[in-house]
């Protein structure tokens, strides 16, 4: 949950702190091995059955960190193998990018109708009245569901005035908008890896931290340590995640004490990109497509993809900000590395793919970043700050929140063209990207931009954010108005839309 220091974030806040000390201080094998104690000290458990088992989660979680797979149980393998695979300074991934600490699952419910401890054990029973099934009966006075029998329609729920009957739905399937999270042979969550998309909603739901992804902290650290240059590309979704004062001028600053050359904010390449929708928007719709969808957020493309092949060339083919963003910096400084800063777990996976050259070689969530501040021993919001310099439009850094790129993309239109009206229909969260394509597929959208955010609020939502959404959206809003450029055509790296895009 984000906003609340929950046991859980403080747990991977911890991984991600230790594996990134050690990183930059340098280790060997023996060192990996002793982290689970270091972290869970002492002989008593605090949060499972028995000490054990917390020092084992806690090293599956230091093994994801540092990209290596998760073992299973039965393994009989040392915490550090495979080590020699993640001690490189270069790009490392291996997917899947999303799994699951199977002996840290609860193994919850999938769903279920309950009675609780509320039943007042009326005269009425409108809750056995009502069920279809006869799944409800009365024992002791009390209201009892037979779960054989139930098939969960909540008629139940609704004719109870106590509101004592509630429907339980294991969190990380009820968030995961790709329906991708069944059952395992124990009852334990399992990721059809086939639909997963990588959005990361399961990891933020599941309250017993047993979802974990893959991340890039230990090699970024090498290379920050290599001597080669390194640059960061930061989300425009970073305003608040490290602190209140924490903003361009104390991040470039903060960056740079880290070890990185210098910080380019996301948002220029959003910029970009609203630029090149609005004149690919113009030139095909709807002459050559009924429609048009935006490019920036992976899971969304990627969802529409694979349930909507037949509508495959309507998702833009515009590159995405992280990667304009990258390919600007490389045209500028051919032999640096870029590391992406941002909220969202999915671009681990547009980083790696192979289809179209990202220019990104490495990717870090807030969170992770997070964790490198504090084994470096450095505080954003305390560090002298360099001044702003207020190189993206308001319309580019809007881009972070729900709707804030189709507004972009159609104030573009709108500064060529007037008089046009531009529809446009967005949808946050997969299930509402899924019913948007249902209704494009359906003609309901002809000559329509959509807009498709996998994440709940937009990229201000996603995975791998620190601060509560509504707060930090209404920080970013606050960054906006404070921005003197408002429309992206406005801001000075236009010219390199064609070099960056040829290739």
């Amino acid at each position: 949950m984000r906003g609340l220091k929950t046991t859980k974030n403080r747990i991977r806040h911890q991984v991600f702190t230790e594996v990134a000390r050690m990183a930059f201080e340098g280790t060997d094998f023996s060192r990996l091995e002793e982290l689970p104690y270091k972290l869970v000290p002492g002989e008593i458990s605090t949060y499972y059955d028995n000490i054990f088992l917390e020092r084992a989660i806690i090293g599956e979680r230091i093994r994801n960190t540092m990209g290596l797979p998760v073992r299973k149980l039965s393994q009989h393998t040392l915490l550090s193998d495979g080590f020699e695979n993640a001690d490189i300074a270069e790009k490392y991934y291996e997917p899947p990018l999303v799994n699951i600490i199977k002996f840290a699952c609860h193994a919850c419910p999938e769903k279920r109708t309950y009675v609780t401890d509320g039943c007042q054990g009326c005269l009425e029973h409108p809750c056995k009245e009502v069920c279809p099934k006869g799944a409800v009966s009365i024992k002791n006075g009390r209201s009892c569901i037979d779960p054989s029998k139930c098939i969960n329609c909540g008629k139940c729920i609704q004719a109870c005035q106590y509101n004592a009957i509630i429907r339980q739905e294991r969190p990380c399937a009820k968030s995961c908008g790709m329906h991708a999270i069944k059952s395992d042979e124990y009852g334990r969550a399992d990721i059809d890896q086939d639909l997963c998309v990588s959005c990361g909603q399961c990891l933020v739901s599941c309250p017993f931290g047993a979802i974990v992804d893959k991340s890039q902290i230990y090699q970024t650290c090498l290379a920050l340590k290599s001597g080669v240059p390194v640059y960061a590309a930061i989300a425009p979704s970073y305003v608040t995640q490290f602190g209140q004062m924490a903003d361009e001028g104390h991040m470039r600053s903060a960056l740079k004490a880290v070890g990185f050359k210098d910080m380019v904010e996301v948002s220029v390449g959003a910029d970009l990109c609203a630029i090149q929708e609005a004149e690919d928007f113009l030139n095909e719709v709807p002459d050559k497509l009924p429609f048009m969808g935006t490019s920036c957020c992976p899971s969304w493309s990627v969802m529409a993809k694979k349930q909507f092949p037949q509508y495959a060339e309507c998702i833009s083919m515009t590159l995405t900000p992280m990667v304009l963003t990258a390919r600007m910096i490389k045209k500028q400084h051919p032999d640096a590395r870029v590391v992406f800063i941002g909220p969202c777990a999915a671009k681990k996976l547009e980083a790696s793919r192979k289809s179209v050259r990202s220019e990104v070689d490495f990717v870090l969530t807030f969170e992770e970043m997070a964790g490198i501040f504090d084994a470096k021993e450095i505080d954003p919001n305390t560090v002298d700050p360099e001044e702003s310099r207020n190189e993206s439009s308001a319309d580019g850094k809007g881009f972070a929140v729900q709707g804030g790129v189709a507004r972009a993309v159609v104030n573009v239109i709108k500064e060529k063209h007037p008089e046009m009206e531009v529809n446009v229909a967005s949808a946050q969260g997969l299930d509402e990207c899924r019913r948007m394509m249902m209704l494009a597929k359906a003609g309901k959208y002809n000559g329509y931009l959509l807009e498709g955010m996998a994440c709940p609020g937009g990229c201000m939502g996603g995975a791998g954010v620190i601060s509560d959404v509504v707060k930090a959206s209404a920080s970013l809003e606050a960054d906006k108005n404070r921005t003197e450029k408002k429309r992206s055509t406005e801001t000075e790296f236009g010219s390199y839309l064609e070099l960056i895009t040829r290739e």
